[in-house]
């Protein structure tokens, strides 16, 4: 079952990180817009379709990314504090109650609008440039189709915490704040018994010495 759940991991990490150079194009474009427009006084009329698609893409296609970090939003302030099965079971009655039905609703609607704008080849009136959007829309169903996938995995981790007791382990690139912080916490409270403890064996070491 891991190889089946690290494949939809590194898909959505794969297609998370791909899609987060949209950062770096918006990046640029907005840069390039607001020096032509203030010190050159003339504006572009494709940088606003231009920012609404990049960051659009972004945050559609880094939605199976996010739910593959655990990194969704989420009121865990008592959820924390309870066993690992009970989180389990929480987190699988989500899932299928809520997450499961809206990502459905998106994949059948967004091919809808999909299907929809590629034939009219549908265009940005938001400004002058005219920007072709269908394939920019094509990206509604892909996403989440991708956070369907992702899902379906937190899922069936959901069910094997269940019957073992421990969440299995998944691919890790990147931590949360808190997550760095916790380890680190951790570290320094074992850091004094395990000075202690070599100054113990030390001790014995020298003890046998004499």
């Amino acid at each position: 079952m891991n190889p089946f759940l690290y494949f939809i991991d590194s898909l959505s990490t794969w297609m998370g990180k791909a899609f987060g150079w949209c950062i770096l194009v918006l990046t640029f474009a907005t840069c390039y817009e607001v020096f032509v427009r203030y010190v050159l006084n003339a504006p572009t009329v494709w940088a606003f379709d231009m920012s609404v698609q990049m960051y659009g893409a972004l945050f559609m296609m880094a939605g199976a990314y996010t739910l593959a970090r655990n990194g969704h939003v989420r009121g865990d302030i008592i959820h924390r504090l309870l066993p690992v099965r009970a989180q389990a079971s929480i987190d699988l009655a989500l899932y299928i109650l809520f997450l499961l039905p809206g990502v459905f609703a998106l994949i059948w609607y967004g091919y809808e609008f999909a299907a929809d704008s590629w034939r009219y080849k549908e265009v940005s009136w938001s400004s002058p440039a005219r920007v072709q959007i269908y394939f920019f829309k094509t990206l509604i169903p892909i996403a989440g189709f991708l956070v369907l996938l992702q899902g379906i995995a937190e899922a069936v981790r959901c069910v094997m915490c269940i019957r073992s007791g421990q969440w299995p382990a998944r691919l890790h690139d990147v931590e949360e704040t808190e997550t760095m912080a916790q380890h680190r916490n951790e570290n320094e409270q074992k850091l004094p018994e395990v000075l202690k403890k070599t100054q113990v064996d030390e001790s014995s070491r020298g003890g046998a010495g004499k």
